[in-house]
């Protein structure tokens, strides 16, 4: 018999109008309003579906909102190691002033056959002030290291992404637990209202025999007893309810919280969906696991981007621009300018770098393998926690469907109970032991329904499904 049955059973079966009657005449504010809030379909409130609740959380927290701004950065970072490839233009402009000139030594016998053959004269070179202007262009053809750097960037940019996505796993996880907890207390409240209900019921019997003289005033103190128990559950649930619907309203970054109540959907909070064979199978989108690969990933290509540094680099370099040479502090001295340019291949081949990239590299394949035994770890313990998850749901199913069904038969054996008391076939502490009895396997079944819709979020998070809450 499923739960929504049971439910309406407790509130259809009790001979609501005359019991609210006489009830309210007797009870607290407290009990007035929490009877017309949560048993009138007039209450209108605002349905919250699990979804909308993630997705505000997504667009509120500002933790979130930061971790957009580190993609975007990663991104820029990405597209400015593109300006690598483009060509590099720089002006140049230096003054020079030379103490000491060059000198070189002319073999003058060869040039003038008046000298012997093997003299020699000492002329010095250059002028004692100069100047060089100009424009100079590099355009890179061939440079290994830039398209390591790009695809580094680019890995960086997905690590982000998967940091984002791990931050909005944990962010959904928490608001689905406040969710499932709102829903919960709510169909607590719910069933509460019916043991109020049904508890003043049985006081209410007692009562009417107590008045008649035929009653001891213990066993109408054990039905009070347990009507103030069943009161105080109702006040606790609510209370309880208040309190989580705070933090979930907190989480999905609402301000004004008094004026935002809301309703949980009803039709989200199905045991039937909860069963075993109907439970999602297992998937990689773990985003914890996709940010240890990814970062195994970084360190082999940071290896290969420390082995590119002793590759060769080729490009076009180019000048244009002009010298001057004198012997006078004079920059716009005339017939002392010269033209210069040229243009021609830029070879380089790194021989000696001053740092041990050997050492690098072993420590980056040390990190690589690190992140991979990392990896291999979680995902043990994923599958592990799916396996038992299953497990739990599976046994917790079979005792809530146990629970259901003696909570029908105790609910029907309460009812017959309370109309042979009232006929005087009964007794009062059978009345009493049964209402207690009552109470406790609502309790019990209470517990289990709430521990069945952990085991099966803690399944949808270790199985990689938990996006389907809200995508």
């Amino acid at each position: 018999m499923s739960e929504i049955h049971i439910i309406k059973r407790r509130l259809g079966k009790l001979k609501i109008k005359g019991i609210l009657c006489r009830m309210l005449c007797r009870s607290s504010y407290f009990l007035l309003t929490a009877l017309l809030h949560w048993s009138s379909p007039s209450v209108a409130q605002k349905r919250l579906t699990l979804s909308d609740a993630i997705n505000k959380s997504f667009l509120s927290r500002k933790s979130m909102l930061a971790g957009r701004s580190d993609l975007t950065i990663r991104k820029l970072q990405t597209e400015a190691l593109y300006r690598n490839y483009w060509p590099q233009v720089s002006a140049e402009y230096t003054y020079l002033y030379n103490p000491i000139l060059q000198t070189s030594i002319l073999p003058i016998g060869i040039f003038n056959p008046s000298y012997p053959i093997d003299a020699t004269k000492s002329i010095q070179f250059g002028t004692k002030w100069s100047q060089t202007a100009g424009i100079t262009v590099n355009q890179p053809l061939l440079d290994l290291s830039i398209q390591r750097l790009i695809r580094e960037a680019k890995m960086q940019e997905n690590i982000t992404l998967a940091s984002q996505a791990q931050s909005e796993y944990e962010l959904a996880y928490t608001v689905a637990q406040q969710y499932l907890e709102v829903g919960l207390q709510e169909s607590k409240i719910k069933s509460a209202i019916a043991d109020t209900l049904r508890t003043y019921t049985s006081y209410d019997l007692l009562r009417n025999k107590y008045d008649e003289k035929r009653l001891l005033k213990s066993d109408l103190n054990k039905s009070l007893i347990n009507h103030y128990n069943a009161l105080q559950q109702l006040k606790d649930a609510v209370s309880e309810c208040m309190e989580v619907k705070v933090n979930l309203l907190s989480l999905m970054g609402e301000t004004e919280l008094e004026k935002s109540d809301f309703a949980t959907d009803t039709t989200f909070f199905c045991l039937n969906k909860l069963a075993v064979s109907d439970l999602l199978p297992p998937s990689g989108q773990i985003p914890e696991l996709q940010q240890l690969e990814l970062n195994g990933l970084l360190m082999n290509l940071q290896v290969r981007s420390e082995k590119a540094k002793h590759l060769p680099t080729i490009g076009i370099k180019g000048f244009i621009g002009a010298n001057q040479y004198t012997n006078n502090f004079d920059p716009k001295e005339s017939n002392t300018w010269f033209g210069v340019s040229y243009v021609g291949l830029d070879c380089k081949f790194p021989l000696l770098l001053g740092e041990n990239t050997h050492k690098k590299i072993q420590k980056l394949r040390l990190q690589a393998t690190q992140y991979k035994q990392q990896m291999e770890d979680k995902s043990a313990l994923y599958a592990r926690d799916t396996f038992t998850a299953r497990l739990k749901i599976g046994r917790v199913a079979s005792q809530l469907k146990t629970q259901q069904e003696n909570l029908s038969l105790s609910i029907e054996s309460m009812e017959i109970t309370q109309a042979r008391f009232s006929e005087g076939q009964e007794s009062a502490s059978t009345l009493n032991l049964d209402e207690a009895s009552l109470q406790r396997l609502e309790n019990e079944y209470e517990l289990n329904k709430k521990q069945m819709w952990v085991y099966w979020l803690d399944h949808l998070k270790s199985s990689g499904k938990l996006y389907t809450l809200w995508k």
